[in-house]
């Protein structure tokens, strides 16, 4: 595809992510916020609101205040992981949100004094990963494009599904979800993601792989004796609706679109239940069940998941009318890039094996904090 074309194309998705949400507001959601806030008891105690007290968080009085500073460095972390490994920045922009931020334990407090209230949260916290995940796709996409590592046929057919689950989900779930629940079922998906991972790194899920160690190796070799990666990056043989054929460092992949599709609706429609990218299932769905190595899966997964967030996204705020701290929003941004930016200039140098040990850590740890947390009203894990 010209550069042109591509160019043209992530600026239109950039301007839907950005933009659409502004020129589309839904009073109605505001009302409903206004009206949640009204009829939640007053007071200083828990689950209980002060009017007098200074506005915070979506302008709730008493609301958590996030300091700039802390949400700048956590951005900053989440769009450098994200573009790493093509994943886990919504995971870890949710952990952010939820529990850096406090703003999971904060919505909790009304679980009971005002339902409506806490439902209102949680959609906030959905849409504000996504937000953050959005860019970060953007970025990364266009960064490993250039590098050679993104397989556009296939982050297409993902993408294509992506947008369908994500319609789908985001205006069934939206309202419905109480933060406890959506902690819970956070940390249950992430929890078995880890374990997928564990099994992928066996010798029995490494058997099929054998395409994948030799174009990681190749790989290797090339940034080692700091070679031109890109000159022998991902090349499209052929293009087709059952198959389609592609190498990277001389060695052929394959893939049928159909498949892909599939997989990118299922995945999109988890992902958007819990507020995330998909860059942790979809990672390791190409891995896995396509065989490709993480060095071009992180960047295929980032284009698929701008996608699924620009839809997603669109669905939240201008159907359903979720409502967003645009200054937090604001100042996650530009950490967002920061990490966004230097992420594909540093993975090369991290070995694949390295990189998968970081994502199951990360899984197992936050899985089982949030599981517990969700279902069982305490973390058995600190820090979460």
């Amino acid at each position: 595809m010209d550069k042109r074309v591509w160019f043209f194309l992530t600026a239109v998705l950039a301007i839907g992510l950005l933009i659409v949400p502004l020129v589309a507001p839904a009073p109605a959601y505001a009302d409903k916020l206004s009206d949640a806030i009204a009829k939640t008891p007053q007071g200083a105690g828990k689950g209980q609101i002060d009017p007098k007290a200074k506005p915070g968080y979506l302008g709730i009085p008493g609301g958590p205040s996030v300091n700039p500073l802390l949400a700048l460095l956590w951005a900053t972390w989440v769009g450098w992981i994200f573009s790493t490994v093509g994943a886990f920045g919504g995971i870890m922009a949710g952990v952010g949100h939820i529990t850096v931020f406090g703003l999971a334990n904060y919505g909790k407090t009304f679980k009971d004094t005002s339902p409506v209230l806490n439902k209102v949260i949680t959609d906030s916290i959905r849409v504000s990963n996504q937000y953050l995940v959005g860019l970060s796709g953007l970025i990364s996409s266009i960064n490993y494009w250039r590098m050679g590592r993104l397989v556009l046929p296939l982050g297409l057919a993902l993408a294509l599904g992506s947008m369908i689950g994500a319609t789908v989900i985001a205006n069934a779930t939206a309202g419905k979800l109480s933060v406890s629940s959506y902690v819970g079922i956070f940390g249950i998906l992430v929890l078995i993601l880890g374990g997928f991972l564990v099994y992928n790194i066996t010798p029995r899920g490494q058997a099929s792989k054998k395409a994948a160690k030799a174009a990681v190796q190749a790989f290797e070799s090339a940034v080692k004796e700091k070679k031109d990666t890109a000159d022998q990056g991902v090349k499209i043989l052929k293009w087709g609706l059952i198959k389609t054929l592609f190498t990277f460092y001389g060695v052929e992949f394959k893939f049928n679109p159909l498949v892909a599709i599939l997989g990118g609706l299922v995945i999109a429609g988890i992902s958007a239940l819990i507020g995330v990218g998909g860059g942790f299932l979809l990672v390791p769905y190409m891995t896995a069940l396509v065989g490709v190595p993480m060095f071009i899966a992180a960047g295929t997964s980032a284009f698929a998941v701008l996608v699924s967030m620009i839809t997603s996204i669109f669905n939240f705020m201008v159907i359903k009318g979720v409502m967003v701290s645009w200054g937090l929003i604001g100042i996650e941004l530009v950490g967002i890039f920061i990490g966004s930016m230097v992420g594909p200039r540093t993975s090369k140098y991290i070995p694949e094996k390295w990189l998968q040990i970081i994502f199951i850590v990360l899984s197992f740890y936050v899985g089982v904090g949030y599981a517990t947390k969700g279902f069982l009203g305490q973390s058995l894990l600190p820090g979460m």
